[in-house]
């Protein structure tokens, strides 16, 4: 790592963001629950149990967004990053900072979201902290979530099991909750009937195993994007990831606000699409699981495994060229989870 201070970079979820978890994190605290560096850890429990357990940060702005709100988020976040461990999201705890003078108000709202996302998702909201900081020393709130989940009986995904051939699932359109943020800023000139996607994830999830129960990897698009997800899995898996550009799915609005700001949408966060793997013989399968059911109408085959070039990631273009798909370098879009 070459920095000397903490940038917007390192939250971005990008190559900057990859250096400061394995620099800083992963050398103080190894161990190997940690080194997996997945959604979640997946802990074994005496009697062959498996429980597993994520933590995430929320600090958005603005904190209400077409299609959702940091309250959605703190929820709907933590339950997707469960059901990419193939965890079903049962508990969850939640920890406010909240800076002196946010309007309490303004505080119920959020806490009504979180309520009424958790009755959809299942889940309970069983314990919590509160703190509060001076004036001047946050950003209104931040909400910091752990969720716990059981894994069932014979269900295990990691990068380990992907093989070349296998086929890279999209459970549907991309951008559009990176893209409702930005604009949602005000800062500019750009008017779209975007929303976000922000959503629990899980229900699509056992939609998919149980369809294709060989599936052998997920991963929740958020910071980054697609194409800093599938880095992350051909890094992790020793493999290559060959995405088609024409099975894309992008919403035209999303693309045209994506154009006009020179952003790939492959890079643009999501908080309601996932990236599978899933074996070549049960992807037709899968993938009409996926597109039976509400959260997955628009889901697409969008690429396959390759054995070289190694640890790579590149996109076949519709002009029949190919390109490199790198790990995102920067920060275009700060602050949308």
């Amino acid at each position: 790592m070459l920095d000397d201070h903490v940038t917007l970079a390192h939250g971005a979820g990008g190559k900057a963001s990859a250096a400061l978890v394995d620099a800083v994190f992963v050398e103080a605290l190894r161990n190997p629950l940690l080194e997996a560096l997945g959604d979640g850890a997946v802990l074994s429990l005496p009697g062959g149990d498996r429980l597993a357990m994520s933590t995430d940060s929320f600090v958005v702005q603005p904190r209400r967004f077409p299609g959702g709100s940091v309250g959605e988020l703190a929820v709907n976040g933590t339950c997707n990053d469960l059901a990419m461990t193939g965890a079903v999201p049962s508990w969850i705890s939640a920890a406010f900072v909240l800076e002196e003078g946010f309007p309490i108000a303004e505080l119920k709202e959020i806490v009504a979201d979180m309520a009424t996302a958790a009755a959809v998702a299942g889940v309970q909201i069983v314990t919590g902290d509160t703190k509060v900081v001076p004036r001047g020393a946050a950003d209104g709130v931040f909400i910091t979530t752990t969720g716990a989940g059981v894994i069932p009986a014979g269900r295990a995904l990691s990068a380990g099991a992907v093989r070349p051939g296998d086929r890279v699932l999209l459970s549907g359109s991309i951008g559009e909750h990176g893209m409702a943020v930005m604009l949602a800023r005000g800062d500019l000139a750009i008017e779209a009937d975007i929303a976000s996607d922000t959503a629990s994830l899980s229900p699509l999830v056992e939609a998919l195993l149980a369809a294709a129960p060989s599936t052998r990897w997920l991963r929740d698009a958020t910071r980054g994007g697609v194409g800093t997800v599938c880095n992350e899995l051909a890094q992790s898996c020793g493999l290559g990831v060959l995405l088609e550009e024409d099975r894309l799915p992008v919403a035209p609005m999303v693309n045209g606000a994506c154009e006009l700001l020179g952003i790939d949408p492959l890079y643009v966060a999501n908080e309601g699409k996932f990236v599978a793997v899933v074996a070549p013989h049960e992807a037709e399968a899968g993938l009409a699981a996926l597109r039976s059911h509400p959260l997955g109408a628009q889901a697409a085959e969008v690429g396959q495994i390759v054995a070289e070039p190694a640890e790579s990631v590149f996109l076949r273009t519709g002009f029949g060229g190919t390109r490199i798909v790198d790990m995102l370098v920067g920060d275009p879009l700060p602050r949308i989870c």
